[in-house]
């Protein structure tokens, strides 16, 4: 281990310990902290801040989240800054509640209880945690194979207390871990969990005042949305929601019934599945209405309104990157749109 320093969080009075060795993020991670982050490998600039004082060091990171001009100016990613010397940082984007009440950092002994085909290149990984495993709804985890390096952080898409963890992976050849799913993996096989992370969580104020959700997903983004609609289903919330799901063709649609039914446990539910790539609407069939084109062009055609809405998202970066610009210029408060956003790992 290296030398120990301060980090002092500002506006929010918040302090911690940091070690040389390991980053800002990681440090609060530790101690219980939650600090906005996304991909935690500095390329989504989630957990972007502006250093005030100290000696800090910046392991490598993409310029697309955090441009050198910003750099020079003082800002960092928490997920790639070492600290040199006691130091202040301005946090940008936090929220005060959450901050105080994460869920510790836990890494566990998992077994592979199923491996399920959703669509031709979607699955279902379900994992034998024992009930040891806590997180809340929305967030996600690392899975390692033991004796491997190689870590990849998938959502959950189950809720707090359920007897299995459940992740929604796309395939992709050659993917570093997702790869493995059709040959080597299967049920039975040891793998090592470690989380929870990730702040796409059902916030208290938005309960406490009834405001609309609105959820805006494609692919395997669908997991931690469908976690937090299991939350919202089993709490009882009186919230409105509504559910946008960007899909190529009715063949890329899964988990329908499941969805439906939970509909019908939360006491205003909309879901509107959005298919980009058919001319002619399939409803009929499906049991279910939605909308022809991208997620966020039905999302644009469908709400006119979103200024008092919290929205969460997730899918793939070039989806949630859009839907962002879509949600700011409809004038939602950055603090109401929550997401985590993810890379690819291919050999």
């Amino acid at each position: 281990m290296g030398d120990k320093h301060r980090v002092q969080f500002e506006p929010v009075d918040l302090e911690m310990e940091v070690d040389e060795d390991e980053t800002v993020l990681d440090a609060a991670f530790r101690q219980g902290i939650a600090l906005m982050h996304g991909c935690r490998e500095g390329q989504c600039s989630a957990c972007k801040s502006f250093l005030i004082d100290g000696d800090v060091q910046m392991a490598r990171y993409s310029t697309f989240a955090l441009a050198d001009y910003e750099s020079d100016e003082g800002y960092v990613l928490l997920c790639k800054t070492h600290a040199n010397s006691d130091i202040t940082v301005e946090l940008i984007n936090y929220d005060e509640e959450e901050l105080r009440n994460a869920v510790p950092i836990q890494t566990v002994s998992a077994r592979i209880a199923s491996i399920t085909a959703l669509t031709s290149d979607i699955v279902s990984l379900k994992l034998q945690t024992g009930g040891r495993f806590t997180h809340r709804a929305g967030q996600y985890a690392e899975i390692r194979r033991p004796g491997s390096d190689v870590r990849r952080s998938f959502s959950m898409a189950t809720t707090p207390g359920s007897p299995e963890v459940e992740f929604i992976i796309k395939k992709y050849p050659g993917g570093h871990f997702s790869g493995l799913l059709d040959s080597e993996l299967k049920p039975g096989d040891p793998l090592t969990l470690t989380g929870p992370y990730g702040s796409c969580t059902l916030r208290a104020s938005g309960e406490d005042d009834g405001r609309r959700v609105v959820c805006i997903a494609g692919g395997a983004g669908m997991a931690p949305i469908l976690s937090l609609l299991r939350r919202l289903a089993e709490t009882g919330s009186r919230r409105p929601v509504v559910f946008y799901y960007g899909a190529r063709t009715p063949e890329d649609l899964f988990y329908l019934p499941e969805i439906l039914a939970l509909g019908e446990r939360i006491r205003d539910f909309r879901f509107v599945p959005a298919l980009s790539h058919v001319t002619e609407a399939p409803w009929g069939t499906l049991g279910v209405t939605g909308d022809l084109g991208l997620v966020t062009d039905v999302v644009d055609r469908n709400e006119p309104d979103l200024s008092e809405a919290d929205c969460y998202l997730c899918g793939p970066p070039p989806m949630v990157d859009a839907t962002i610009a879509l949600l700011e210029s409809k004038d939602v408060p950055t603090d109401r749109i929550h997401f985590d956003k993810f890379t690819t790992s291919v050999s």
